[in-house]
């Protein structure tokens, strides 16, 4: 992620990976790290408003205090006079890395797609012809595959998924291959 939008104490910052910031004081120890709530996620393609998977993760640097400012009273002709003083206490954080969703995406899209796999084979062994490595196939795969399989192999692995898997996509694929084969 390029960038993201969090909010520290009530007030919003748009921060980037490294970045150090002064924000309102912290209730912190010097060099704990804590995850803000992350409001915006941006940079890489289209921006993510409230993401759900993204985290921003940032240090606590040091306790700080901000610029004196002098704040000055006067009423002309009277005499009156005030001055005060104000310094803010700050907390100085640095983000150590913004984090997320579209990592999951990435990842996915750079794993290669499974190559379909071909119709299994029946095996006698198996309980009731159930087609060879039945329980690793996927439900996709069993769509994909049953239609390549034998009516006593259909019926078979049907039987398996109503008394084991209970997958109710692989029913569906299983009971409309038995009822094209009608």
């Amino acid at each position: 992620m390029s960038y993201a939008i969090i909010s520290v104490g009530g007030k919003q910052y748009r921060v980037s990976a490294g970045e150090r910031l002064l924000v309102d004081r912290l209730a912190l120890e010097d060099g704990a790290t804590f995850t803000p709530t992350v409001l915006l996620v941006g940079g890489d393609g289209e921006p993510q408003i409230a993401p759900s998977g993204s985290v921003v993760t940032a240090k606590v640097l040091a306790q700080a205090k901000g610029p004196k400012i002098r704040i000055g009273k006067y009423k002309q002709r009277t005499g009156y006079k005030r001055h005060t003083g104000f310094r803010a206490s700050l907390t100085q954080i640095e983000i150590e890395s913004i984090g997320g969703a579209g990592k999951s995406s990435a990842k996915q899209a750079a794993k290669p797609a499974a190559a379909p796999k071909e119709a299994a084979p029946v095996t006698d062994d198996a309980p009731g012809a159930l087609p060879a490595g039945y329980a690793d196939l996927t439900v996709a795969q069993i769509k994909e595959t049953a239609a390549g399989w034998d009516e006593a192999g259909r019926r078979a692995a049907l039987e398996y998924e109503q008394a084991h898997g209970k997958r109710k996509g692989a029913i569906a694929a299983l009971e409309a291959a038995l009822s094209e084969e009608v």
